[in-house]
């Protein structure tokens, strides 16, 4: 598969909600691989990779969260200044714009951007024509 699994979470906006979903996470071995948050005034947003999303989402389900789930591309990047050009020139070339990107928490000695696109199979191909690694289900056994 060329793409990867994000989990988008709500959940109320006070303390030690995420923490609580940290610890649901942590009890079932599921590890959250890159996330971004963002808060509004009652609610707080949480988007994550983990590295076995279909067990996160049994679990998140079964503790009765609220989820969606959207397919996002997981690329490499080459790590120095300017490495970023390298998918964002490709996709302007393209005409395709970038809803969001992130990057994943820890992948050792490799760069890693979760990007959010559309039309998500035309961005792939941009990325494969441009030589851009795509990790696919790789990015869950990093």
């Amino acid at each position: 598969m060329k793409t990867v699994k994000q989990i988008d979470l709500s959940v109320e906006n006070i303390p030690g909600s995420l923490s609580r979903v940290s610890d649901l996470m942590s009890e079932y071995r599921i590890n959250v691989i890159a996330c971004y948050a963002t808060a509004q005034e009652q609610e707080f947003n949480f988007h994550f990779i983990a590295n076995d999303p279909d067990k996160a989402i049994n679990v998140l389900g079964t503790a009765g969260y609220r989820f969606d789930v959207t397919e996002v591309v997981a690329c490499e990047i080459p790590h120095h200044p300017g490495g970023l050009n390298a998918i964002l020139k490709p996709l302007k070339k393209a005409g395709i714009n970038v809803d969001f990107m992130y990057p994943c928490i820890a992948t050792g000695s490799i760069a890693v951007l979760i990007v959010g696109l559309r039309p998500i199979e035309k961005a792939i191909r941009i990325f494969e024509d441009n030589w851009i690694r795509i990790l696919g289900d790789d990015l869950y056994h990093i």
